[in-house]
């Protein structure tokens, strides 16, 4: 009887449906953005360009495309950007409303970048939160006005 019983619940328990969670993202929200571009995070623009035509530019955010990101983020390829210095550099990622960003963002992390986040609400919470110029404040951006007007 009870072995009977053992495969009821046995043939029960595994022709339930399984859930299956996907692993969460990092969020950086809109509110939070001034104070990570002040402690160094790269705000980069996955938008694609039309996409930035039609809705506006992210002054101070490097504007690279998503299909781009893995190399241009990872301090051991040859293609990297010069900011790209280790796999700590803190990136938040903007799309154009935020949730196209989480595939992106889990990519680069099982590369081992572990500091990638994505921004909520994407570039349309920036606009409707009046922060597109929080981003000019960056450090990289200082340093590229700095080397530019020097010359």
């Amino acid at each position: 009887m009870r072995a009977a019983l053992l495969d009821s619940v046995s043939a029960s328990v595994s022709s339930a449906p399984v859930a299956v969670y996907l692993p969460a993202v990092e969020r950086t929200y809109p509110s939070e953005l001034a104070a990570a571009v002040a402690r160094g995070a790269v705000v980069v623009d996955i938008r694609e360009s039309g996409e930035r035509a039609v809705q506006g530019t992210l002054p101070g955010a490097l504007a690279i495309g998503a299909e781009l990101l893995p190399a241009r983020l990872d301090p051991t390829h040859p293609g990297r950007l010069a900011l790209a210095t280790d796999r700590d550099r803190e990136w938040i990622l903007v799309s154009a409303r935020g949730a196209e960003t989480r595939r992106v963002v889990l990519d680069l992390r099982r590369r081992g970048l572990r500091r990638v986040t994505m921004l909520v609400g994407g570039y349309a919470a920036i606009r409707s939160a009046d922060l597109v110029g929080a981003v000019t404040a960056a450090q990289h951006v200082a340093e590229d006005v700095a080397r530019v007007t020097a010359h």
